[in-house]
């Protein structure tokens, strides 16, 4: 039974250009942490991912929720979970403030990690072999589906995730070898030409395949001399891929786009508003055959539907502490399923908790591993922080989902 529960307003400033991009000059990454702590006294825990200013609303949104969920056994949470995730995100009020997105959906995203982390503490388990092992039935079970009955009802959920049954066997074959990483760290916007080109060397010499670079300037040339200067020290081996944070409009990122397939980019990411599905077909068409990779502020299953729905996203890139947890993250991996189309997750977590989820993704929902994210600024901070070598994440064995930062005391 859950007997306390707390919420933390956890900051780390970066310096160094760490971090850094075409609309956010100066991140302090932050995490607003939920604890859900039992008459055992295990602790689950969950986090919310925000750049700073703000995380206090998270944290306080997060703690409306956390204190629906004292006096429940976890196993009577987690059994249904998808009627109470649709329960808490429709209260009237705090829907208003959305609804299922902003402030509140972030806080509800801390309260449901923290829940999937507790459950498979309780049971002994990391939480991708506790994915795994759930039945389609089970796992359904975990998810809100609403809004999404005309692409996605429960039944046809249940034979989704039967049919991706087949092969895997072959497929449990990563927990040993690893799932690969892509380097973000390389360029970081405020890093010089130099510190790009010498980490683009260091990242490839480390065993990784796949860099993405910052791009987005006021004056296009920069990130075109950028590109290519990371396509050069790079080689033609490896992978690049260009991220603009959000910062061109639907011209800008016609005119730019275009230039910068010079160095056969890998995708393309969030070039223009997240909002603006339509402009993302615009572009998705202009600009083909290079793709678009899109969902680092995407806040929920229904607005990914609609980006599955005009065929612009080459990749999909949920995020579980942006959108509503792992069970919405989840339920997004299912409809990309059903559209074959890659799920890439932006880590705001730093790869603590994705580790996980793609893991489920590939072994149980037969997603292709193409690689996660990496990105090394908070590792220090973690009491199990994530193990990469020669470019590849090693599976997480410990019970849980690796969330707890190595001390709560509140900076």
């Amino acid at each position: 039974m859950i007997k306390q529960v707390s919420v933390i307003d956890r900051r780390y400033p970066l310096g160094g250009g760490a971090g850094s991009d075409a609309i956010h000059k100066d991140p302090v990454y932050s995490y607003a942490v939920t604890q859900l702590i039992d008459e055992d006294g295990e602790t689950g825990t969950g986090l919310a991912f925000t750049l700073g200013e703000g995380n206090e609303l998270v944290c306080q949104a997060a703690a409306f929720y956390a204190q629906q969920l004292k006096g429940k056994d976890i196993e009577d949470v987690m059994r249904n979970f998808g009627a109470l995730f649709r329960e808490l995100s429709n209260e009237q009020q705090f829907r208003w403030l959305g609804p299922h997105k902003g402030v509140v959906h972030l806080g509800l995203a801390s309260v449901t990690n923290a829940c999937f982390d507790l459950w498979a503490k309780r049971r002994g388990l990391p939480l991708w072999r506790l994915l795994t092992d759930l039945s389609p039935e089970a796992l359904v079970d975990t998810l809100d589906l609403s809004y999404l009955e005309d692409e996605l009802t429960r039944d046809q959920a249940i034979a989704l995730m039967r049919a991706n049954d087949v092969g895997r066997g072959a497929r449990e074959k990563i927990v040993e070898t690893g799932y690969p990483g892509y380097d973000t760290s390389i360029g970081w916007f405020n890093y010089s030409d130099q510190q790009v080109a010498d980490n683009v060397r260091r990242a490839v010499g480390a065993g990784f395949s796949a860099l993405k670079l910052k791009v987005g300037a006021p004056d296009p040339e920069r990130d075109i001399r950028r590109a290519h200067l990371v396509r050069l020290a790079a080689g033609e081996g490896v992978k690049v891929m260009l991220d603009a944070n959000q910062q061109w409009n639907l011209p800008q990122a016609i005119a730019v786009c275009g230039q910068l397939q010079a160095i056969r980019p890998y995708w393309i990411e969030e070039p223009t508003h997240p909002d603006d599905i339509l402009a993302h077909k615009t572009l998705a068409e202009a600009i083909a055959p290079v793709k678009l990779a899109l969902g680092e502020h995407v806040p929920n299953r229904v607005i990914f539907k609609n980006y599955l729905q005009t065929g612009c996203a080459g990749f999909i890139q949920v995020d579980a502490v942006r959108v509503g947890g792992v069970s919405e993250f989840i339920t997004v991996s299912l409809l990309c399923r059903k559209y074959r189309i890659p799920v890439v997750p932006h880590v705001g977590d730093m790869g603590q908790l994705h580790q996980h989820l793609v893991l489920f993704n590939h072994i149980a929902m037969g997603h292709e591993a193409q690689f996660l994210e990496h990105i090394p600024h908070l590792k220090k901070h973690f009491i199990h922080p994530a193990r990469v070598s020669g470019g590849v994440y090693q599976a997480p064995q410990e019970p849980g989902s690796k969330l707890r930062p190595e001390t709560m005391i509140c900076l």
